[in-house]
Parts: structure tokens; C-alpha cells; sequence
């Protein structure tokens, strides 16, 4: 199951530029973040070494990936966790949806999952007459104002408190107005704990998957992912086939890594370890686990050994947060679920580059992503990357899907002819002196104007330095 929309990037773009209460929200929210990161980490020494241990762990751990899968399905199966496989989107939805009519259930409560994003499982729920409630705190306020996540860790992160106050009580029954950040807290909680109670089953995403042991690793600060996990008869973890790591020992450094650059936090609050269903005596837990793993293009990542780096993300969205695109847009204007650097590089790997390819020019390549990566993925290298492929007709380097959509007679054309103006010597010397003649009145029209809109025309010298050293009686040694 693909992007619902067709997205306008362009027009997404102005439209959050013009928002000035968008940029207030992004601009106090993302201060807040990148200061309490910093704050965290502020022996960059040691986060150097801290970076290289978790950059390590994850180029391991996909270096084996087809291993450690077979590994983590067999520990999996033999603690009583049930085991699927899914190539689409559109498979992991029918696996999960057949596990929900076997036991006949209608509400489903859900812990955040960005996987769960991706497969727009939600929408297709309902569509399938089963309620999906989203139980963390920002998944809940964007799923009342019928939104998507505008950040991979803060999903409501584009909204400030009245704007939620205003959303409560517009949209919960029998809610008092209230902007007291303490008393909105309440009312969600109170509002959501009945719901856990009701839930019939309940869906989690996986931050860690240990090969060893067959654990599902899950972080939270709410709380809210311990009951979806423990509450509900039956819990259903989605993840990325790209997830796991070797062994238990490998979770640690990963842990620090993490809440230190999403949040800002040296722990997380809560750390959830799944390996198995209630077992006899236990007062609570499950009565069933499954682990539904997804590849949707991540396999195809995986054999190229450029783009396997993009597997490493942990999902913390520091990239996000330091970036000066995203800083500015905020998650929507980006279209797909993944926004910011990291989407920037596996979105248009899972959608193709002829859907989603803009999101590969949505980046300066300032390197800001890059210093504080915490598992050091090489953004700009693989947008660079994506870049090339844009225009790669035929065979390319990298096969990305949709490579070439790009690519055009004109411009081929265009590129051809620089290419002969300046490896013929007479062409070369003709060409600078025509653009010496005509200046700076060059017609501003077509590409070119679209090109200044946004940046200075460049003025051209009446005389090359060629000619000026020639006159001069320097030598071309």
C-alpha cells in the first residue's frame, strides 16, 4: 500500500513558508531539542567513540542481516512469539488484519510505530471497519485533527499548547478549555486508559530485535507502550527487517545513543524487553505475540553496498532537528513519512525516484545531518548518490527504482555542448568572448530566470583571464 497522494513538494513548500505559526512552533520547538542534545553529549570525545561503537553495531548487524534474521525468527518461534514475513506494505496490512478477525476484535490500541506510518495502517483498518487508536500522547493529537506525524520521534511537534487546547476541546466530549499543559495531559490520559482496557489488541512498533535472545526492544517515555504490549490479549510488533542487532550486549551502546539524540535524555523512561507470550503463573502479558517484518524495498538497499548505509538509521530524528530545510518546513511539506535528511534518502528508495526523487534536492548539503548522526550514515554522499540516479537512464550504477525520470533531450543536449565548448580550445575562446560582448544581458528567461528568482545573476568580465594574461605577456606554461 503506496503514498495516498500525489505530493506537491513545490507547492508544500510555499505554503509552509508563508505559516509564521509554523516557524514560531519549529523554531522553539527544534532550539529546545538541539540545546538538550548538546547538553547530553557535551564531551564530543566521548561521542565520538560513542558513534563509532553504534556505527559499528549497525554495519555488523547488516552485514549479517540475512543470518541474524533466520537467527531472531527461530529464537522468536522457539519463546512462543509468532513469526511473519512481509515483501509490501500492502502484505504486512493483510497479515495484520487477519490476525484481528481470527479473534474477531473491533479496537485496535496502538504504541507509536513509524513502520505502522509507512504501511498506513490506520486508514487501512478502518477502511476494514476496525478502530486503530493511536495511544502516545502526539500520535493522539494528530490523529484527532486527522493529520500525519510532522517528526519521526515528535509527531505533533508543529503544534503548541493552544493549539492542542483548542483541538481537545473541540474534539474530546464534555473537555473544559484548558491551556495548562499539566491538566491536557490528564485529559488525554484519562481518555486514552479507558480505551486500553477496551483494546482487544494491541500494536507496537520494535526499535531493537536481538538475533540471540528473540527480544523485541521497545522505547518510551509514556508509558502508553507497556500497556498496548501487556494489557491487550493479543500484541502485534511491527518492525524493519533492518532492526536487528546480534546480541544483547550490542543494545547498550544503542540505548545511550538514542534518547541522548532524539530528546535529549541520558535514559529513556521506560525500556520494554519482549521475548514471549504470558507464561503459566504470570498475572499479566499477552496471550499472544506476533512479529510481522517488512521489507518494502529495504532488501534491494541492502545488496547495494552505497545505499546499505541508509539501513542503519535508529530513528532518533536528530538529523531532523539540525536540519536547516526541515527547521524551516516541518514534516508535512515534505509528503511521504519519512521527512527531514533520512527521508530524504529512504523515501525515494521505498517509492521510487520518479515519485518521490524531489525529496533528494530538498537538502543543501551542509553536512549538519551528518555531525550528529549517532550511527555516522553518510546522508549527503547518498543523496548525492540519488542524485546521479536521477538522470541514470539504461543501466545505472544503482538501479534505484524510477531512475532516470529525470533525464531530457534538452538538457543532455545542453550538457553535451558545454562539454565540447570547453574541451575545443577555439570553441572555448569564442564562447568567452560572446559572453564578454553580451555582459550581464543575457535573456532572463526560461531555466535562467527561474534560477535567478532565488539567487544573483552572475556578471560576466568583457575579458577572460585568459586574454587579460595574454595581453599582459604572461605565459600559459
Amino acid at each position: 500500500m503506496g503514498n495516498p497522494v500525489v505530493v506537491d513538494f513545490e507547492a508544500n513548500v510555499a505554503k509552509a513558508l508563508v505559516n509564521q505559526q509554523l516557524r514560531k512552533n519549529l523554531k522553539s520547538a527544534m532550539g529546545a531539542l538541539s540545546q538538550r542534545r548538546k547538553a547530553v553529549f557535551s564531551n564530543q570525545e566521548e561521542f565520538e567513540q560513542l558513534r563509532s561503537i553504534g556505527s559499528a553495531i549497525r554495519k555488523r548487524s547488516l552485514s549479517k542481516l540475512p543470518e541474524l534474521l533466520e537467527r531472531l525468527e527461530k529464537k522468536c518461534t522457539e519463546n512462543g512469539i509468532q513469526v511473519h514475513w512481509a515483501e509490501t506494505t500492502a502484505e504486512a496490512n493483510q497479515i495484520v488484519l487477519d490476525i484481528i478477525k481470527r479473534h474477531e476484535a473491533s479496537l485496535v490500541v496502538k504504541g507509536k510505530s513509524m513502520v505502522s506510518e509507512e504501511m498506513h495502517l490506520n486508514h487501512f483498518l478502518e477502511d476494514n471497519g476496525i478502530e486503530a487508536l493511536e495511544t502516545d500522547l502526539g500520535e493522539y493529537i494528530i490523529q484527532l485533527d486527522h493529520e500525519t506525524p510532522s517528526h519521526i520521534i515528535v509527531p505533533a511537534i508543529h503544534k503548541n499548547k493552544d493549539q492542542v487546547a483548542h483541538l481537545f476541546h473541540d474534539k474530546i466530549p464534555d473537555t473544559p478549555y484548558t491551556e495548562v499543559i499539566e491538566e491536557l495531559n490528564a485529559i488525554a490520559r484519562k481518555t486514552l486508559r479507558k480505551k486500553f482496557f477496551a483494546g482487544e489488541i494491541g500494536v507496537s512498533g520494535v526499535n531493537f530485535a536481538v538475533a540471540e535472545t528473540g527480544t523485541l526492544c521497545l522505547v518510551e517515555n509514556e508509558g502508553n507502550g507497556r500497556m498496548c504490549t501487556t494489557v491487550p490479549p493479543v500484541h502485534i510488533a511491527v518492525m524493519g527487517l533492518e532492526k536487528v542487532v546480534e546480541n544483547l550486549r550490542d543494545v547498550p551502546p544503542l540505548l545511550r545513543l538514542l534518547p541522548g539524540s532524539a530528546t535529549g535524555q541520558i535514559i529513556t523512561t521506560y525500556f520494554n524487553m519482549i521475548t514471549s507470550p504470558r507464561k503459566a503463573g504470570e498475572k499479566d502479558g499477552p496471550k499472544e505475540v506476533h512479529l510481522v517484518i517488512l521489507d518494502n524495498g529495504r532488501s534491494k538497499m541492502l545488496a547495494d553496498p552505497e545505499l546499505r548505509e541508509t539501513l542503519q538509521c535508529i530513528r532518533c530524528g536528530a538529523c531532523l532537528n539540525h536540519c536547516p530545510v526541515y527547521t524551516r518546513l516541518g514534516g508535512h511539506a515534505y509528503g511521504y513519512v519519512y521527512p527531514g535528511p533520512i527521508g530524504s534518502i529512504l523515501t525515494p528508495q521505498m517509492e521510487g525516484l520518479d515519485k518521490a526523487g524531489v525529496m533528494a534536492s530538498a537538502s543543501s548539503l551542509c553536512g549538519a545531518c551528518e555531525e550528529v548522526c549517532p550511527v555516522k550514515i553518510p546522508i549527503t554522499k547518498i543523496l548525492r548518490i540519488l542524485r546521479d540516479e536521477s538522470y541514470a537512464a539504461g543501466d545505472s550504477p544503482h538501479a534505484v527504482k524510477g531512475h532516470g525520470y529525470k533525464k531530457n533531450l534538452a538538457e543532455t543536449l545542453a550538457w553535451k555542448g558545454w562539454a565540447v565548448m570547453n574541451t575545443v580550445p577555439l570553441l572555448n575562446a569564442l564562447s568567452m568572448k560572446m559572453l564578454g560582448m553580451l555582459g550581464s544581458n543575457l535573456p532572463n528567461v526560461g531555466p535562467l530566470k527561474q534560477w535567478t528568482s532565488v539567487r544573483t545573476a552572475p556578471k560576466f568580465a568583457k575579458k577572460s583571464l585568459h586574454t587579460l594574461a595574454k595581453e599582459r605577456g604572461l605565459r600559459n606554461e
